[in-house]
């Protein structure tokens, strides 16, 4: 169970730092370069429409793999590195960041973008790019603290 755990948990870190990374550094600036508001506020209203629920999926997983492999590898908290401790930490922030875009700025996006408001859509969408660049930031301080941690806090 071990191994499976630890690939799931690797899994659903890539998806959503990864997801994350597309949409910010690849995805955005083309999209602005490309589309005016209307296009451009309904292509995000999909792509999130789309993409997050992986994201829930992968809060789910990450968080229940990671308890699950601290109480059944380690023994308990008090068994892990400081590392373990600062990725569950900061997971959770992210978790809890993704939950409140989820249910504030994303769904006032969907609304104003089906009420055709592209001035309120804009404003939710600065929201939400301002809070996943937060969350992109510490998913890759993450993957550094959770691959390099046990040799990094020696």
């Amino acid at each position: 169970m071990i191994p499976l755990a630890i690939s799931l948990h690797a899994l659903s870190a890539t998806i959503w730092v990864g997801g994350m990374f597309f949409a910010y550094l690849v995805l955005r600036p083309i999209a602005a370069l490309q589309f005016e508001p209307p296009q451009r506020l309904t292509l995000w209203s999909n792509v999130f429409a789309k993409f997050f629920p992986w994201v829930w999926a992968s809060v789910v997983l990450l968080i229940g793999t990671g308890f699950w492999l601290i109480w059944n590898k380690f023994g308990g908290m008090k068994n892990v590195g400081v590392h373990i401790h600062i990725m569950m930490s900061t997971g959770i922030i992210m978790a809890l960041m993704f939950m409140h875009l989820f249910f504030a700025p994303r769904k006032r996006l969907t609304q104003a973008v089906i009420e055709h408001d592209w001035e309120e859509a804009g404003r939710n969408l600065a929201q939400i790019r301002m809070i996943i660049g937060v969350n992109l930031i510490l998913g890759l301080a993450v993957v550094v603290i959770a691959t390099g941690g046990r040799y990094l806090f020696v």
